[in-house]
């Protein structure tokens, strides 16, 4: 069988024996170590602009690390590529118009060179590594142009692309000064894989308006004189696995210092990475609004919201973790008493298997992001519960999973009363309806889990390279 070959912004560090955090790192290494094949990213790290200023690539060799079957090739970017790539066109353009963040996004044509500079570093890389028979799976929004750039050096390997966040609307795109230049490169993949197929029909309807494009049945779109493959993989987790890991760290030392802390009380948790994309503003509004409106359960409720940092160096993301101090401090000047702290937040990280006992104690999951392409902290949340006793999931209704988790409370994250009056009905919430909720969802999950999404992608695409091939 020809090699798998994934591209991704960042390759996750690997240490042999031990699982992997996120659902992109657990879903390439799944697929990765199954069939063999190699990873190729950046490093993660910055190097001085020792390049002059007019080159295009900047002279750094791939590192090559191995974990098992599994290659890894990571290349390092220069601050210029950091800033003009990174900070710049993929966090500073992409990722609020990806997620209907408008007025916070902004463009520089310059930013957008740097983009395209950086995906042609990528395939620069690639075309030296690939062998004529292997697959080409590339994720998420930072590697857009990397089909056209890997075409332009003569590689006629099929290539995928799954998105990882949603897809906007084509009148949200076209706020993207470069959205046909963007577009135009997303043709010269094989495959593209949305989350949702509200995400598909969002791409389909551009290349329809825009391109004067056909959508074909099977997902088939016809842009730029090709023919693409579209089709929607909603990503999974690891479901009995979470739930091991839940019942495993019953008994660790954090557990015993959280039911100390929370005493008798009911535990609403969240985790959410610290970014404008979540809604955590809005939660804590709701939550205050719950507590406002819903006085007997003062005492008797705790919130603990886990918020990693998250791009640091990026003034907007600054200002949210701002916001949220502030706010989190006047909610329990408001509400607080001597033995009673009704909101925790704790702005740090914390590992995977630390997360998944405290999902488990926690009677409500609040999982309300603005918009989101799936939301596997939801389906960490449910996979951890007790099916004997499980606690219930309030969703947002614009997060990717709430297509598959309809038997969570399904909430608008911008309702204020909404979600309190959702609060109030999951604490008393009787035990058979949770558990019926509860069982629904998991059958859903262990359906579309992490294996099925990574099998689905990579048969659909080596499946067109065999049609090439007989062809």
């Amino acid at each position: 069988m020809s090699r798998l070959v994934v591209v991704s912004n960042r390759v996750a560090p690997i240490t042999e024996g031990e699982p992997t955090a996120g659902g992109l790192a657990a879903g390439v290494m799944d697929a990765l170590r199954h069939t063999g094949g190699l990873w190729f990213g950046w490093s993660g790290q910055t190097v001085p602009d020792v390049v002059p200023a007019e080159s295009l690539l900047p002279g750094h060799p791939p590192v090559i690390a191995h974990s098992g079957p599994v290659t890894l090739y990571t290349t390092d970017l220069t601050q210029r590529d950091y800033n003009e790539y990174y900070r710049g066109f993929a966090n500073g353009t992409l990722w609020p118009i990806l997620h209907y963040q408008t007025a916070l996004a902004r463009f520089d044509w310059a930013e957008f060179e740097g983009y395209r500079r950086v995906n042609k570093h990528f395939a620069h890389h690639l075309a030296s590594l690939v062998g004529p028979q292997d697959v080409i799976w590339a994720h998420d929004y930072h590697l857009l142009c990397l089909a056209e750039e890997l075409r332009a050096k003569g590689v006629r390997n099929r290539i995928g692309l799954f998105l990882h966040t949603p897809w906007p609307a084509p009148a949200v795109l076209m706020t993207v000064p470069a959205h046909a230049e963007l577009v135009r490169s997303l043709c010269q993949f094989d495959l593209i894989g949305f989350q949702t197929e509200g995400d598909r029909l969002a791409f389909a309807d551009y290349v329809r308006r825009e391109l004067g494009g056909e959508e074909f049945p099977g997902g088939l779109v016809s842009a730029h004189g090709r023919l693409i493959r579209t089709g929607v993989y909603p990503i999974g987790v690891h479901v009995e696995q979470l739930r091991a890991e839940a019942v495993a760290g019953a008994d660790h030392p954090q557990m015993a210092a959280l039911n100390r802390a929370v005493d008798d009380r009911a535990l609403i948790m969240s985790v959410e990475r610290l970014d404008y994309s979540k809604g955590l503003r809005q939660r804590f509004a709701a939550y205050e609004r719950f507590l406002g409106s819903h006085p007997g359960w003062h005492r008797r409720v705790e919130y603990l919201q886990i918020a990693p940092p998250s791009r640091s160096d990026v003034e907007a993301y600054q200002a949210i973790r701002r916001e949220l101090e502030g706010e989190a401090g006047r909610i329990n000047g408001r509400f607080a008493e001597l033995d009673w702290t009704p909101l925790r937040y704790l702005n740090r990280s914390f590992p995977r298997k630390a997360l998944m006992p405290l999902y488990a104690a926690a009677q409500v999951g609040l999982v309300t992001p603005l918009r989101d392409g799936m939301n596997l902290v939801a389906k960490e949340y449910v996979a951890a519960q007790d099916p004997e006793d499980p606690g219930v999931l309030v969703l947002s209704q614009f997060a990717g999973a709430a297509r598959e988790l309809d038997a969570a409370l399904l909430v608008n994250p911008h309702d204020e009363a909404g979600v309190a009056a959702a609060l109030d009905r999951a604490l008393s919430m009787s035990r058979d309806e949770r558990q019926e909720r509860h069982a629904a969802m998991m059958q859903v999950m262990r359906f579309n889990s992490l294996e099925r999404w990574r099998d689905r992608f990579e048969a659909d695409l080596r499946s067109l390279a065999i049609v090439e091939q007989a062809a």
